[in-house]
């Protein structure tokens, strides 16, 4: 009976940045659970070589965009339905984090952050969400947030915390609107999570490899239970949220982070 919970055999996913990290794991997730998944990722080559890795019951098939462009929506849903016939759950996982203080940040760099992590987000989840209404089968639509939508970690994320908080926001009032057509809506909130570009923002910034280090084990130490994430710990709570587990849930943020808020 459990296994048949989370059994998505028969249902088409698109995973947006689904080529690595907390992304590729949804797919490996999806994929192993029986989903046929289209990956959506800007670096077209990095998901290909990925999803032949891939081996579960589920197919995959492979996609180039870039979220916040103006169509990207309308072709995710195209290009799924030309390689699996329909569309029943969607996960936004495509985002960048910058760190910037903002006296420094230019306008046009606040405005790359809020396009890609929020209003890419909105337009592609109103594309799918519009032809989950047309099949009227109901759907799942899985926006992935942060704990910096209730909290800032550390300076230098303004843009990112704020396009994060619009992402809770917007799960709520979408998953109110979508909730007439059986599609529900909702939001994970990782903390720590390590993957291949956690170090990115940190590289970035301009400290040295010791103080990067003395930096994330300070983060570490915030943690109750003691580590940082992998990206299946995220996965297994996105299966769950696409699955019929979560059939009573809607407009709901799930915080996955070792217990970080807590202190």
């Amino acid at each position: 009976m459990s296994a048949g919970l989370f059994d998505l055999e028969g249902k088409a996913a698109i995973v947006t940045g689904g080529a690595m990290g907390i992304g590729f794991g949804i797919v490996k997730r999806l994929v192993g659970a029986g989903a046929d998944v289209l990956v959506a990722d800007l670096d077209r080559d990095l998901a290909a070589s990925k999803v032949a890795e891939l081996d579960g019951p589920g197919k995959a098939a492979v996609v180039r965009i870039d979220v916040a462009a103006a169509h990207a929506g309308d072709r995710l849903v195209d290009e799924c339905l030309s390689n699996f016939g329909h569309v029943d759950i969607l996960i936004n996982n495509a985002g960048i984090y910058p760190m910037t203080p903002l006296l420094e940040m230019s306008r046009e760099s606040w405005q790359r952050v809020i396009d890609i992590n929020l209003t890419g987000l909105a337009f592609i989840s109103k594309a799918v969400g519009s032809r989950m209404a047309e099949q009227g089968t109901g759907g799942k639509i899985v926006n992935i947030a942060s704990i910096d939508a209730l909290h800032p970690s550390m300076v230098g994320l303004a843009a990112y915390d704020s396009s994060k908080g619009g992402v809770l926001m917007f799960t709520k009032a979408f998953a109110l609107e979508m909730a007439q057509h059986g599609v529900t809506v909702n939001a994970i909130a990782p903390g720590g999570i390590s993957t291949e570009g956690t170090a990115a923002p940190l590289a970035g910034s301009g400290m040295t490899e010791e103080q990067m280090e003395a930096m994330m084990q300070q983060f570490i130490a915030g943690i109750p239970l003691g580590r940082m994430g992998d990206p299946d710990d995220i996965a297994k709570v996105a299966l769950f949220l696409a699955s019929s587990a979560s059939d009573y849930i809607t407009g709901e943020l799930l915080v996955v982070d070792g217990g970080a808020l807590l202190t």
